[in-house]
């Protein structure tokens, strides 16, 4: 694992002091309040442990795609009450990001007082990683945190170039989440198997080919699993598939023999001709036994009792995607059961599960056990980059 300062190599004392901090505060709105707060709430123990050692805190963050020019329903002014409730204390709005406002603004500010800066995406250097921008940030600053793994896969003036400027340290969520990850793929305990589903192949393919040489046991879910399917000459009907992919399919496939990683694709599988919840038409076959105009929504109870049997010989499991349309009773079958099972695995301690991506942070919250697993990440992008086994600026800024 790549070694990183954490808030632990800061002094016990910040009094006097200003530290910038890279936050993800883009926070789903409505009727101008946010509808879910899980991004202030990750970033909580950073900010007031900041505080609370007497740190002039200055939170960094952008709020949906401006395009570098300033509208007034995309300023962080509109998340400030939402933030505010969540650390329980007073925030001071200040509408620039660099220069006098930002100067004035920290003279006004005291020891354990926190300021919000404006949308960073309202300044065209931001996305660009303009070297003038983070330098113009970073002459407020003491020193530099991140703690916004969600934005870590782009490199940003905010995200990547402050730690050029200034002494750079990963906050408590960044810092959990590199953890967590270095245990999942970066330095697991083997057996390590990986769940990945959703609907495309084609959306997924650099994750399979990178996982094919990482992990022992690779379990293919969800559309994905059609088109696996498909490749190997079974008939699947109408479900979604891409069967443009077959040749690549049968390639990964290849690529996995090679390196010792065994695919699970399910040997029964529950159909309907039509995508509704509880259709008349709804069984469960082998998937051999597809009819032409039935369509493939979930695994079957067969497939998910082998693949439970798999997870108890594994030490460790990185999860991205769901196993079937679990959205829609009742193809969510699979995802809970299989869900329920790693997170019994997790909670005895024979295993050690991380998970991540949207569709799959929402599926375990569906299956309810999302707070049973190692670790879930809430990161859409850079947890898929990692994934992929790219390097993260964000992440590669802060490493010493």
């Amino acid at each position: 694992m790549a070694k990183f300062k954490t808030l632990d190599d800061l002094p016990a004392d910040l009094s006097g002091q200003v530290a910038l901090v890279r936050v993800d505060l883009n926070l789903p709105m409505k009727d101008g309040s946010a509808t879910d707060v899980t991004r202030v709430e990750a970033v909580r123990p950073t900010i007031l442990e900041l505080a609370d050692k007497g740190a002039k805190v200055l939170l960094l963050a952008h709020f949906g795609r401006p395009g570098g020019k300033r509208h007034s329903t995309l300023s962080t002014s509109m998340v400030v009450g939402d933030v505010e409730q969540v650390l329980d204390k007073e925030i001071m709005f200040i509408p620039e990001i660099a220069g006098p406002v930002v100067a004035q603004s920290i003279g006004i500010l005291r020891a354990g007082d926190i300021g919000l800066l404006d949308n960073t995406r309202f300044w065209p250097g931001e996305e660009g990683n303009d070297p003038n921008l983070a330098q113009a940030m970073a002459a407020h600053g003491d020193f530099y945190v991140n703690d916004a793994f969600s934005a870590a896969h782009r490199a940003h003036a905010t995200t990547e170039g402050l730690a050029h400027f200034l002494p750079a340290y990963a906050g408590r969520s960044m810092e959990a989440e590199l953890k967590a990850l270095d245990a999942a793929l970066g330095n697991p305990q083997a057996p390590v198997a990986a769940v990945v589903g959703g609907a495309k192949v084609s959306t997924k393919l650099a994750v399979l080919e990178h996982l094919v040489g990482k992990v022992q046991h690779l379990i293919i879910g969800g559309g994905m699993a059609n088109t696996f399917l498909a490749a190997r000459g079974v008939n699947v009907g109408k479900s979604l598939c891409e069967h443009d992919l077959a040749d690549t399919v049968a390639r990964i496939m290849d690529e996995a023999d090679h390196a010792g990683c065994t695919v699970h694709l399910p040997y029964d599988v529950v159909v309907a001709t039509e995508f509704a919840a509880n259709p008349a038409s709804l069984r469960t076959c082998n998937v051999h036994e597809v009819g032409e105009d039935e369509m493939i929504l979930d695994l079957g109870p067969q497939a998910v009792e082998a693949l439970a049997d798999v997870l108890k010989t594994c030490r460790t499991l990185v999860w991205n995607g769901p196993l079937g349309a679990f959205e829609t009773e009742p193809f969510d079958a699979a995802t809970n059961a299989l869900a329920r099972t790693a997170a019994a695995l997790t909670l005895e301690g024979s295993l050690i599960s991380v998970a991540g991506g949207g569709d799959t942070v929402a599926a375990l919250a569906q299956a309810g056990v999302a707070d049973d697993f190692t670790y879930v990440s809430t990161a859409g992008g850079a947890f898929l980059e990692w994934m992929e086994g790219r390097v993260l600026p964000g992440v590669a800024a802060l490493e010493t």
